[in-house]
Formats: C-alpha cells, sequence, structure tokens
C-alpha cells in the first residue's frame, strides 16, 4: 500500500491527484475511491491508497482511505449464508415419479374411453324382433309415387299450386307447411276437381 498526499482536489469535478515519495508520477484518485470516508477529501490530506493500471495505460488510486477519518459503515447486509434448504419431494424428476404420472394418465385415458362407449352404446336403439313384428303398424308405410324425382320442397303448400295428384302427396309427405289435406286423412286436394278421377 502506497502513502500520499493529496496535491489537488476538484470538488465540483470529484477528483484530484495524490503525490507521493514512492512513485514517480502523481496519481490521480477519484471521489468513488473514498465513497467509504465520513467526510470529502481535502488538499493536505493523508491518503493510503493502492495503484491500478486502466485499460489506456493510465494509473489510478483504488482501495483508499484518508488517514485520521473514520470510515462508515457498511449499512447492515443480510448474511450471505446458504438459506436452510426445506426439503422437498422430486417425486415429479424420479423414475418412479415419471411411471406413476404415465400410469395415472393411461388410467384415466382408460376410463374416459369406457365411458364414451357406454354412452354412445346406449344412444344406440336395439331393434328386436317383437318391434320388427309391430313396427308396420306404429309406422305405416308412406307410398311415394315413382316420379318423385322431378318433385322438390319449393314452399307451394295449396292445391291450386300443384300440378298433379303426385306431386301433392309428395308435398304433403316431404314438405313443411303443406295445407292440402283439411280432413288429416293423408289424402291432398280431395276436394280439386282436377284431381277427383285420380282418386
Amino acid at each position: 500500500m502506497n502513502k500520499g498526499l493529496l496535491k489537488s482536489w476538484k470538488t465540483d469535478k470529484g477528483f484530484g491527484f495524490i503525490k507521493s515519495d514512492t512513485l514517480e508520477h502523481d496519481t490521480f484518485i477519484h471521489i468513488s475511491a473514498l465513497k467509504h470516508m465520513s467526510r470529502k477529501p481535502k488538499v493536505g490530506d493523508t491518503i493510503y491508497f493502492e495503484v491500478a493500471t486502466q485499460p489506456d495505460g493510465k494509473t489510478k488510486a483504488v482501495n483508499c482511505r484518508i488517514e485520521g477519518v473514520a470510515e462508515l459503515k457498511a449499512p447492515y447486509q443480510k448474511h450471505n449464508q446458504q438459506p436452510h434448504r426445506i426439503a422437498k419431494s422430486n417425486f415429479a424428476s424420479s423414475f418412479l415419479g415419471k411411471v406413476a404420472s404415465i400410469a395415472l394418465i393411461a388410467a384415466l385415458c382408460f376410463y374416459a374411453i369406457n365411458k364414451y362407449n357406454t354412452h354412445s352404446s346406449s344412444q344406440t336403439p336395439v331393434i328386436t324382433n317383437d318391434d320388427l313384428a309391430t313396427f308396420d303398424e306404429t309406422y305405416p308405410k308412406v307410398v311415394i309415387p315413382k316420379s318423385t324425382q322431378n318433385f322438390t320442397c319449393d314452399g307451394r303448400q295449396y292445391c291450386t299450386e300443384m300440378r298433379s295428384r303426385e306431386e301433392a302427396v309428395f308435398f304433403i309427405n316431404n314438405c313443411p307447411n303443406t295445407k292440402m289435406d283439411g280432413d288429416g286423412d293423408g289424402k291432398p286436394c280431395e276436394s280439386d276437381s282436377r284431381f277427383k278421377n285420380e282418386w
């Protein structure tokens, strides 16, 4: 460690120079090297310092202290000791944890698929022979004329809009909101004189 006298100090700029008997040149000193001192330096102070060479080749004073001036106590710092480790389970990262996780996911998938199959099978009706025997009574046959390929539901609703009995039958059986079967017997346009001979 070197000892020298503070030769000059520029308070407004925060730097000065130290003259030492042991060094050939005056040494640059910055206020940051004395920030731990209880007061700012004054010309004539005895400074203890070490010399560091900067990248540009110039020297500067580091690790400085002013003789006879108290150092500021460092603010309270927490101990840098390692915190007490809390034992925690590394279950998820262990081999057993991975196997257990995969097994749990597989079980959940199996359960979901089984539940889906049970639900979807309960939605599909099962037709028995007894159902087939009463099917014709429950759902009577609707006879659609063979020439229906030319008929389409185009919004017509009344007998006066039909061109034939077959078209009227197609409309009453396949199109919504038709008003051609007044008595509800499944025979449209019974009172229309154009279709009298077709019934």
